[in-house]
């Protein structure tokens, strides 16, 4: 009977301190993907027929994000051109030029970067939940949250997320961001701001939306030489960065 009764002490000694150590040292939880899909979320339209291919916006995304970046100038170099390129680790947006079949002088310049879908499959294939889609728009990364399984590099249609295979000590997934950081203090992303030919305007998505066809409408003839008039409308993630051609 003693040797019971010792027993049971004993066990309600080990669980009282227990409970004493979880509650003098909670841990702290860490915070849930966000989903938010609001109705004033931004967006960016790229005019096509305006871009000249300067490729400032490849020097501004850089310089905003820490990214390494020769001199402005070193960006008029139009031999890049030659091959396609998309986002990577060390340049988060880039151009591509495209022949036009009309005029053969006049290239079609094309930005690329991460298109902040409204139904992100990043956010979606994300199984530790490092993906959010932000009120305004954005789409970021969670460094926190991140195991580096890359599945979101897998998931994404447009192949944007990148992985620092030559970084060995805590490697990140790499993609625009929509300048979240700069929107949070009130000033446009990096690459809207430098454009120098304002073939980028940035505004809520709807009314992006709404301009892009206008201008389409008001060039109806242009729009034979392409797949589709309005990519953000079209395309199955909803996308934040829509493509005027």
């Amino acid at each position: 009977m003693t040797t019971t009764r010792d027993r049971r002490n004993f066990l309600k000694t080990i669980s009282a301190v227990g409970t004493a150590t979880v509650l003098a040292h909670p841990t702290t939880a860490k915070a849930g993907p966000k989903n938010v899909l609001s109705p004033e979320r931004k967006g960016v339209l790229v005019d096509t027929t305006a871009c000249v291919g300067c490729r400032n916006c490849e020097w501004a995304c850089k310089v905003a994000h820490g990214l390494p970046a020769e001199p402005l100038d070193s960006f008029k170099d139009r031999s890049v051109f030659a091959s396609l390129r998309r986002p990577d680790d060390k340049a988060l947006t880039v151009v591509n030029e495209y022949p036009n079949p009309r005029d053969p002088d006049l290239p079609f310049d094309v930005k690329s970067q991460c298109m902040h879908c409204d139904r992100p499959a990043c956010l979606s294939a994300c199984i530790v939940g490092a993906f959010s889609k932000l009120e305004n728009g954005a789409v970021v990364w969670n460094g926190d949250m991140c195991i580096g399984c890359r599945y979101c590099m897998v998931a994404c249609p447009f192949q944007v997320p990148a992985f620092e295979f030559d970084r060995p000590i805590q490697p990140e997934i790499r993609k625009c961001d929509f300048c979240a950081d700069r929107q949070a203090r009130g000033d446009l992303p990096a690459c809207v701001e430098i454009c120098p030919v304002e073939a980028l305007t940035f505004g809520p998505r709807a009314e992006l939306v709404r301009v892009a066809h206008e201008r389409i409408m008001r060039s109806p003839r242009d729009l034979r030489l392409f797949r589709s008039s309005c990519c953000a409308v079209r395309t199955p993630g909803g996308d934040h960065v829509a493509f005027q051609r």
